[in-house]
C-alpha cells in the first residue's frame, strides 16, 4: 500500500515549479497517481459547453493536479516540515 506525505486538508509548501513559494489548502489526494489538488496552486484555463450549471460556457480557471513530491507541510506556527519531521526555515527574497 502506498503512502504520501500529505493528505486532504492539510496546508501544504510548494518546493518547486511556476507555483514554487506558494502555500495552499489540499483539496484532494490521488494515492495511485501521487498528486493532489491544492487550493490557488497550479491554475489552468479551461474550455467548457454551455450546460445548465453554465448556460454560457466559456473559459473557466480551476486547479489541476502537482506532484507530491513538490510538496511539503507547513505546520502551526506557518514553518515548513520536512519528510524527516523537523522544521526548515524558508528565506523569501
Amino acid at each position: 500500500m502506498n503512502t504520501l506525505n500529505v493528505k486532504k486538508g492539510d496546508t501544504v509548501y510548494v518546493n518547486s515549479g511556476e507555483d514554487k513559494g506558494k502555500t495552499g489548502k489540499v483539496l484532494s489526494v490521488n494515492v495511485e497517481k501521487k498528486t493532489a489538488i491544492v487550493e490557488g496552486v497550479n491554475i489552468v484555463k479551461k474550455s467548457t459547453k454551455p450546460s445548465a450549471k453554465n448556460p454560457q460556457g466559456g473559459i473557466i480557471e480551476q486547479e489541476a493536479a502537482i506532484n507530491v513530491s513538490k510538496l511539503n507541510k507547513v505546520d502551526e506556527n506557518g514553518n515548513v516540515v520536512r519528510s524527516n519531521g523537523k522544521a526548515r526555515k524558508v528565506t523569501v527574497k
